[in-house]
């Protein structure tokens, strides 16, 4: 997701800070044009691409493995899930920086190369291994931050332990699957904290607003006439819908309300699902099995 939409507007604005960014991209062209953009407009020739695709376990335990490898630094990871497949700051100077790709929206299904629907997959599951690799390093490098990129779509989530990483049926069972990996997503940020407390890992679920990008553009045919007025009228821009993840990333002081769901309000309570402390725990444990840990 670094290379458009909200994670190159966050990583736009991490590099003027003076942090080290690595950009987490599926494709090597765009996420090179970024890096080369980011490193123009801020000055800061500390921003690289490295490739990762959400969709792919083996690419996600490769891109932890040359960055463990390569990066002795990592204070922040920011898992950003945007763009469909097809300072008084804690950050400090030189801190590295992941940006993940985002999801596959609320169009995009199918499965994946490891038997996940894509969605899940590239929402959650991806998002969970990366994290769960890169967690020694971040507790290493604490106080270190991990943000995870929601959606108030979690309102329609419907999560079953015994049947996670297969898709929902159903006429509309694409935008079931996003909403669920969206309930996943602030779920997940709940019980990484609670297993973090007393490592100075802190985590925060984010709703950066209704975003204005190239999501749309693999909406069904039928959908466009209705969708992309919308979202020209009323969604905001990629680098409005960037600012609470990057308050969530960079604000002093948030470390109290580690696992909580933000909006561009500050934090809020998520719908009671997203408050399952029962149910984060088996997704959890469900989403460990999935993955192989």
């Amino acid at each position: 997701g670094g290379s458009s939409g909200i994670g190159a507007a966050a990583a736009l604005e991490l590099a003027r800070c003076g942090a080290r960014v690595i950009l987490a991209t599926r494709s090597a062209r765009r996420g090179e044009a970024a890096a080369s953009r980011i490193r123009r407009e801020t000055g800061n020739n500390q921003v690289q691409f490295m490739h990762l695709d959400l969709a792919s376990l083996r690419s996600v335990r490769a891109f932890a493995s040359t960055f463990l490898r390569q990066e002795p630094q990592l204070h922040l990871l920011i898992n950003n899930a945007g763009e469909c497949r097809d300072p008084k700051s804690p950050l400090g100077h030189h801190h590295k920086l992941p940006l993940p790709p985002h999801s596959a929206g609320v169009s995009a299904g199918g499965t994946t190369e490891d038997g996940f629907s894509l969605p899940f997959q590239v929402n959650h599951l991806g998002h969970f291994l990366l994290t769960q690799l890169l967690l020694e390093r971040l507790r290493s490098c604490a106080p270190s931050r991990v943000v995870i990129v929601a959606s108030s779509a979690h309102c329609a989530g419907r999560l079953r332990p015994e049947s996670l990483g297969r898709p929902p049926s159903g006429l509309f069972s694409t935008f079931q699957d996003y909403c669920d990996s969206k309930l996943a997503n602030v779920l997940h940020a709940r019980e990484l904290a609670t297993r973090e407390q007393g490592t100075q890992v802190t985590c925060y679920a984010v709703h950066p607003g209704f975003v204005n990008t190239s999501l749309f553009r693999h909406a069904p045919l039928w959908l466009k006439p209705l969708l992309l007025p919308l979202a020209w009228l009323l969604f905001l821009d990629a680098s409005e819908g960037a600012r609470v993840v990057l308050d969530c990333a960079t604000q002093d002081g948030l470390e109290p309300l580690s696992g909580r769901y933000f909006t561009d309000c500050g934090p809020r309570l998520p719908w009671a699902a997203g408050r399952d402390d029962r149910l984060a725990r088996a997704l959890w444990e469900g989403s460990e099995r999935l993955v192989g840990l």
